[in-house]
């Protein structure tokens, strides 16, 4: 197997950080043409690369993966108990009226038309996502928004952002047209990542600047 290019952010005898282009899958999918992801770039390298959680493949940024299957399950317990504080970077569609706020709408998989999420006040999985203002572009009418996801459902940010009629530049899934033609990728980035080390314990804070 040859070990094509990856980022590497952090690395060390428990856990590993990698910069996740976009475009790239974070894990396989199925087929054969879906093989290659960032999982299988890292294993090629670090055979003992676990995946803990995972990115749209649209999204960049910082993608944690664990050494050996007892780190796996140390950090996946931190993400479930929402322990890990993550930080977003997206370029959204529109001008906020308020400097930050909150979305909390319940989201569920739209079976026929699958992966896209949809609201869905009945039998929708309870999420909650912050944002802030970074900056506002008004000749462009576009915003740079941090958001903080504090559940971690399926394309969250996305619907979340779209719900309230600000959808990210270059969404296929959930964007206007007008949005989705805006920028050559989805403008979302996975920038920081905040978690007590699941060795040590002590304070690791992780950081990869977007690129857009």
């Amino acid at each position: 197997m040859i070990a094509l290019p990856f980022t590497l952010l952090h690395l060390d005898a428990h856990l590993i950080a990698a910069d996740k282009p976009p475009g790239l899958l974070a894990v396989p999918g199925r087929g054969p043409d879906k093989a290659d992801c960032l999982w299988t770039r890292v294993r090629a390298v670090h055979a003992d690369a676990l995946v803990v959680h995972r990115l749209d493949m649209g999204t960049s940024g910082l993608l944690l993966l664990a050494r050996g299957i007892d780190v796996q399950r140390a950090l996946g317990r931190a993400f479930e108990k929402r322990q890990v504080d993550k930080r977003y970077e997206a370029v959204v569609q529109g001008l906020p009226a308020h400097d930050s706020g909150e979305v909390e709408l319940p989201l569920l998989v739209d079976w026929p038309n699958r992966p896209r999420q949809q609201v869905n006040f009945v039998k929708g999985k309870p999420s909650l996502t912050r944002w802030r203002v970074m900056a506002r572009d008004e000749g462009l009418g576009r915003t740079r928004l941090e958001l903080q996801p504090i559940t971690g459902r399926s394309h969250q940010l996305r619907v979340h952002l779209a719900a309230i009629g600000h959808p990210i530049l270059g969404d296929e899934l959930y964007a206007t047209p007008e949005a989705f033609a805006a920028a050559p990728r989805l403008l979302l980035h996975a920038r920081e990542l905040r978690l007590a080390h699941p060795a040590s314990g002590e304070p690791l804070h992780l950081h990869c600047a977007a690129p857009f």
